[in-house]
């Protein structure tokens, strides 16, 4: 069982990532800065204990928590 919690943002940011967003075009759809995504991206990785973007995606994938 997880012991984390996708905030609302967070999935929103992964949805644009997953449709090939940049970290611009997520900030300029959400209107946030694009430091503010790269936050959310961050918060994601770390709630996941990944390294990266992709690894971030393929576990929220596999957690069901996003879709393709």
């Amino acid at each position: 069982m997880k012991n984390w919690v996708l905030t609302h943002r967070e999935k929103q940011v992964f949805d644009l990532l997953i449709l090939n967003k940049s970290t611009k075009e997520v900030a300029d759809a959400l209107n946030i800065s694009e430091k503010t995504v790269r936050n959310h991206v961050s918060n994601v990785m770390q709630k996941l204990g990944v390294k990266g973007r992709a690894q971030a995606i393929v576990e929220l994938i596999r957690l069901n928590e996003i879709t393709l």
